[in-house]
């Protein structure tokens, strides 16, 4: 199994944890491999802490990283960062990356169904194991529909898709992606099928509904703030506005002190900012976004922990 993956926003990232060559460090959503790479340049008798959810990401790191000593593989979802660490013997890390994108790998390899470009089981599970995307689109009703592609999608077109859907499913199941694609299409008024692909925001919706990413990201981002040690940094690239939003609300949360009301002449309640922004949010550069489509929408945001 060939397993591709380009790394996005990859210097930017690696210069950001602040990498120190005996430090222990974890890349979330290890995936190709590509991060991890340019972590373990800047290793000598550090460690490193592979995680990912999809077998076949893990398959790939063994074959890719055999031999490292200083590597350990764990096929679990980032979400579980505490048991992870625990069951590691690991009180802290110095830096922890997470890349929330689906990878190269997923979005290429048809029979996984997360892309609308060729046609293939509608599947789009990360872990290949759950609920699927057809189970979803088959099973859900008019209103859980239209709610995950407003929300997850901000798709205003999200009354007409989720009718369309469970018109269509009346007839026959809907159990591939271009059929899926068909009926989005087909809800959608023409001036929006000539721009872009107008399956695009159901497709993330759906994909994220199917794998539960934003569902618990708020206490994600927490635990892996709280999983750093003292002067460790929390690096997260985000690829829409909904990732971003909770990212950036939580970071500034985590930076923020006194809550006291301004009239209060001295603090009462005590609080006192546990991270700082040691850099500023950053997006791809023109050369990559050259080089990698892909990355148009990526942003980076880092934390450090006081």
């Amino acid at each position: 199994m060939e397993f591709s993956h380009i790394p996005v926003l990859a210097s930017e990232s690696i210069e950001a944890l602040n990498i120190r060559e005996n430090g222990i460090y974890v890349d979330c959503t290890a995936g190709g491999g590509g991060h991890s790479s340019l972590i373990l340049d800047r290793l000598t008798d550090g460690l490193l802490i592979d995680i990912d959810r999809d077998p076949q990401a893990i398959e790939n790191l063994h074959n890719r990283f055999s031999g490292r000593n200083n590597v350990k593989i764990v096929n679990n979802n980032f979400f579980n960062i505490k048991d992870i660490l625990s069951e590691l013997g690991i009180d802290g890390a110095d830096g922890i990356l997470a890349d929330l994108g689906v990878s190269s790998h997923q979005l290429d390899t048809a029979e996984r169904g997360f892309s609308f470009h060729n046609d293939a089981p509608l599947d789009m599970r990360m872990s290949m194991q759950g609920t699927s995307a057809a189970d979803i689109v088959n099973t859900y009703d008019k209103n859980e529909l239209q709610r995950i592609l407003y929300n997850y999608g901000e798709e205003k077109f999200a009354p007409s898709i989720a009718a369309a859907i469970v018109r269509e499913r009346q007839i026959a199941p809907i159990t591939t992606t271009l059929q899926l694609a068909d009926i989005v299409r087909s809800a959608v008024p023409a001036a929006v099928r000539r721009d872009g692909h107008p399956a695009r925001k159901t497709f993330q919706a759906i994909r994220i509904e199917v794998n539960g990413e934003l569902e618990m990201l708020d206490n994600a981002v927490c635990d892996l703030f709280y999983s750093l040690k003292p002067s460790g940094r929390l690096a997260i690239i985000t690829f829409h506005s909904l990732e971003d939003r909770i990212v950036k609300k939580r970071f500034a949360s985590l930076c923020s002190g006194c809550t006291c009301p301004p009239d209060f002449p001295v603090c009462v309640c005590g609080k006192k900012p546990q991270g700082r922004i040691p850099v500023k949010a950053s997006g791809a550069s023109k050369k990559e976004l050259s080089e990698n489509s892909r990355s148009r929408s990526a942003k980076l945001r880092v934390i450090e922990k006081l």
